[in-house]
């Protein structure tokens, strides 16, 4: 079962996720400045193996961690945590908040339901 992760643990899922595999000093050198901690982001990392999101192999006195939810399944549970926290898991409040909070343009919209059109006929 897949769990939320906090910001600094979805952090640095997010560059695992684009890696692959890491060191730690890897996964510090892809942070944005000021750079955290060594300690700091091997604590997280151990959080997040036991949360179950990686694993490492052991390479001598090294540890390489590598994401074992796939990045995928986590969107899928982060998007519908949002859509039944926020929009009552009604697809029409979340377009109807999208347009109206980020502004969209008539094209956007166009595309939007082009989009919607295509996957439905894709889905029969």
């Amino acid at each position: 079962m897949i769990k939320e992760l906090t910001k600094a643990e979805e952090q640095i899922m997010l560059i695992l996720w684009e890696l692959g595999e890491a060191l730690v000093k890897d996964v510090i050198e892809k942070m944005p400045e000021p750079k955290p901690a060594y300690n700091t982001v091997s604590t997280v990392i151990r959080v997040l193996e036991g949360k179950g999101f990686i694993d490492h192999k052991a390479i001598g006195n090294t540890h390489i961690y590598f994401p074992v939810i796939k990045e995928s399944d986590y969107k899928h549970f982060a998007f519908n945590k949002v859509m039944n926290n926020y929009f009552e898991n009604s697809y029409e409040s979340l377009v109807s908040f999208l347009v109206k909070e980020k502004n969209l343009s008539k094209n956007e919209l166009d595309e939007i339901i082009q989009l919607a059109e295509q996957l439905k006929k894709n889905k029969l």
